[in-house]
Formats: C-alpha cells, sequence, structure tokens
C-alpha cells in the first residue's frame, strides 16, 4: 500500500494518528473524492477482490466502485495507519420489510477507546462513522440516523427529516470476513439480471453541500432540501459529466 498516494487520491493533509477524529476526516474526504460507481459491470471489466487490483483502480487509475471495492480498500489503508479494522457481512433493507442474503453489502467495524461502523461504499449513506454501541439517534443535519440491536443482529436505521419515518438501511453482526466470503455476492451483483447493479448505471459522490448522481442518463443534484434533475441529451455529454464531475474515465 502506497499510503501517501492513497491520502493524495482523497486529497487528505490531516493528522494519521488512529483516533476517532482521524477516522471521520478520512471517510468524509473519501466520500467527497471516491465516486460510488458500478461502471465496470456495464463495461464488462472484471471487478477482482484484493488490495493490489483495487488499489491499481481506485487509486492509479482513479476510478471508484461499489461496496466491496471501496469499503475493502479503505480497510487496507486504515489498518496500514494503525487502525483495528475487521470487515462485515451486512444485508440490504428490502421493500416490505425482508433484507437480501449475507455478503450483499460490506461495511467496517473500526475498533477504537469506542467502537464505529464506517462505511464509504453505500452511497447516500452516512457521513460520519457512527458509534456503534449508541443507541440513541446521531445527526446529520436534518438526517438522522440510529443503530439498533435486533434478534442477533445490528440494524441501521435512517430518518431523512423530524416526523420523517425511519427506514431500515442493512443490518450485519460482527463477525469478522475476509474477500473470499464476499466473492459469490460480488459475482452476484456483477452478472445476475437479479441485481440493481446489471440494470442501469450509477455514479454519485457526496458534495459539501450534499450529493451529485449521474443515474443512467440523468444527472441528479441536491444541496440541502433542494434536489434538481435533468435528462442529458447524448451518450458524449453523459462521458463529459462522468470527467468533470467525477473525474472518471471508463
Amino acid at each position: 500500500m502506497d499510503i501517501q498516494a492513497y491520502l493524495d487520491r482523497i486529497g487528505y493533509r490531516g493528522p494519521l494518528t488512529p483516533t476517532a477524529e482521524t477516522l471521520r476526516a478520512l471517510q468524509v474526504a473519501h466520500l467527497q473524492t471516491v465516486p460510488f460507481e458500478n461502471l465496470s459491470i456495464h463495461a464488462g471489466q472484471p471487478i477482482v477482490l484484493d488490495d493490489g487490483s483495487l488499489f491499481d483502480k481506485v487509486v492509479a487509475r482513479r476510478r471508484g466502485g461499489f461496496c466491496y471495492e471501496l469499503n475493502g480498500l479503505f480497510a487496507a489503508l486504515l489498518r496500514d495507519l494503525g487502525f483495528p479494522v475487521t470487515m462485515l457481512s451486512a444485508s440490504v433493507a428490502r421493500a416490505g420489510g425482508t433484507f437480501g442474503p449475507d455478503f450483499d453489502h460490506m461495511a467496517l467495524l473500526v475498533s477504537l477507546h469506542e467502537r464505529w461502523l464506517a462505511d464509504v461504499g453505500f452511497g447516500d449513506s452516512f457521513r460520519d462513522p457512527l458509534r456503534l454501541d449508541e443507541r440513541g439517534e446521531q445527526t446529520e443535519g436534518v438526517r438522522a440516523l440510529r443503530i439498533d440491536e435486533d434478534g442477533g443482529h445490528y440494524l441501521l436505521l435512517r430518518r431523512d427529516g423530524p416526523g420523517e419515518p425511519w427506514q431500515p438501511q442493512y443490518r450485519f453482526t460482527l463477525q469478522p470476513y475476509e474477500y473470499a466470503a464476499y466473492a459469490a455476492m460480488c459475482h452476484f451483483h456483477q452478472t445476475s439480471p437479479d441485481s440493481h447493479f446489471t440494470r442501469q448505471t450509477v455514479c454519485s459522490l457526496a458534495t459539501p453541500e450534499g450529493r451529485i448522481t449521474l443515474s443512467g442518463m440523468k444527472l441528479i443534484s441536491t444541496r440541502g432540501s433542494e434536489r434538481n434533475e435533468r435528462v442529458l441529451d447524448s451518450e458524449e455529454e453523459r462521458a463529459a459529466l462522468l470527467r468533470e464531475l467525477f473525474g472518471v474515465m471508463v
């Protein structure tokens, strides 16, 4: 791991001491520079889960990725900086109150003086790491997050504003895993017509004020409570926006 090259990729210039403050700053920097995207799937580029391949893609070629790639490589960076970090299996919430299979998502446990849930690979999710053992609300502007314990699982919930309902995001256990455990679901999400990743391209990046997302041929930008959508005119415009807004060339 070339730590400095990774830090340059995410534009991080702060302290490297393994503390909660450093973890928070690293996660926010990552979310605002490395897009959540599935473009490799639609370009027929196989996704290989090992640190070297992911470093080449995300750092050297300045691409993004989805959860296994982004959280897997972020875990490698954190380990090299001295953070105790574990890769976790999560099941993503579905409509109707059900959950997807194990290894549907990768999240991270970082064990410092307190235990933290970290995640740079779930798209429009929490910006700051969450205290795993806190059962009250953890707020980010008008949005609130909460971690409950539910029948042997931890359950992450989100509420998008006062008076809005709590929505489950994913559930997880604290069992540690390595890349090989995620291989089958990573293959599923790359190849199956039942995976939402194979149905439409997405490239999404957090901004200090909100988020920009290119979903298929639609550009979506949010700033606070303001949301704007625009349908693109051509594939050429889409390729130009990928370069200009996300720094991505497939």
